[in-house]
């Protein structure tokens, strides 16, 4: 029943975003197609820090693999779209089992060090590799119109649907696992580890699969930015796009697909409408490219004196609804229920 009712209202909002990219321009469709290339990655950080309880500062990486992957299966296999959307998410998922499992006793600040050094380490490599990977200059994407919707279709318009078609429906997925017997699983572990052990969960393994969810999520986010943009680069995917990405999820809301849709557009739109007005005021250069980033850094403090569960969170607590989102605060650091066995057992040594 809750997978019908998620696949009705993502019908509904299908239709929605198909008419209004047929109102708006050409313009507006290319930011409509980039925010959903953001929503899905980060659904799938929220997902990992606000159910389960990790923090990860370094979902760029992963975006990165899942660009790279998408771009090499479009070049030499030619392989069909939605196959490389897959592939791509599969991929990075298979990176984030990798790293989940060399993380897995990791917690609070080490676990974000250790995601942030897998953000700065990973795009070099392409700069390593460059006969593969293209060096600075990267790789070219490109998408086709198909025939049958004619020769005078706006490219853009086609891009907007494909990629807010397969954002919907990773979203769908998401909303589905979060409340299944995971979603549940990983509520239970980020709230008490040792209570979550202590009736029958494999902490280790839950924490595992979040990971790889969040970093199939962000493959494919990766793969629809590649598509959107028309070329991976790894000057693309660097330490600024993974914080851009902690700061949408926690400014959108944790814990709340919802919240990875007011933090995406933040992502896509506030930079953009400031760069527009630190040109018109003046400034160029290198001071119109920092007026983003000082945006960002203003806009979570406002948050969070204001929602500190996020936007999504604001909004639930301003019409009275219980909220789904969880605040930053409430992700304290938790020992792991080896720490406190090992414990108990010294005590009844000594």
């Amino acid at each position: 029943m809750t997978l019908a009712r998620h696949l009705a209202a993502a019908i509904v909002v299908a239709v929605v975003l198909a008419a209004l990219s047929v109102q708006l321009g050409a313009y507006r469709d290319y930011q409509m197609a980039e925010v959903a290339a953001y929503v899905v990655a980060v659904a799938g950080l929220t997902v990992l820090i606000g159910l389960s309880g990790q923090i990860s500062v370094g979902n760029g990486a992963f975006m990165a693999v899942g660009s790279y992957g998408g771009a090499l299966l479009m070049l030499h296999l030619n392989w069909p779209l939605e196959l490389v959307f897959a592939a791509s998410a599969v991929i990075a998922a298979a990176g984030g089992a990798i790293f989940g499992i060399a993380a897995a006793r990791l917690r609070g600040p080490y676990l974000a060090g250790a995601t942030l050094m897998l953000a700065v380490a990973l795009p070099t490599l392409a700069d390593q590799y460059t006969g593969v990977f293209g060096g600075d200059q990267g790789l070219s994407t490109s998408i086709t119109t198909p025939a049958f919707l004619g020769a005078a279709f706006p490219p853009t318009r086609w891009l907007a649907w494909v990629t807010c078609g397969a954002a919907l429906i990773a979203l769908v997925l998401l909303a589905n696992i979060s409340r299944s017997r995971i979603g549940r699983s990983w509520r239970a572990v980020r709230d008490d580890e040792v209570a979550a052990a202590l009736s029958g969960l494999n902490v280790a393994r839950l924490q595992i699969l979040a990971f790889v969810v969040s970093a199939g999520c962000a493959g494919l986010g990766g793969a629809l930015l590649a598509v959107v943009t028309g070329i991976v680069a790894p000057g693309a995917y660097t330490l600024t796009l993974s914080i851009g990405l902690l700061t949408a999820a926690v400014v959108g809301g944790l814990g709340s697909l919802f919240g990875a849709v007011w933090g995406s557009l933040i992502l896509v739109l506030v930079p953009s409408y400031l760069t527009n007005l630190a040109a018109s005021h003046g400034l160029s250069g290198a001071a119109s490219s920092s007026v983003p980033i000082a945006a960002y850094g203003v806009v979570l403090i406002i948050v969070m004196l204001a929602f500190p569960a996020g936007i999504q969170g604001g909004l639930r607590r301003l019409f009275g609804a219980p909220t789904a989102a969880v605040p930053l605060n409430a992700l304290r650091r938790r020992r792991p229920a080896s720490e406190h066995q090992e414990e108990g057992l010294h005590e009844k040594i000594t």
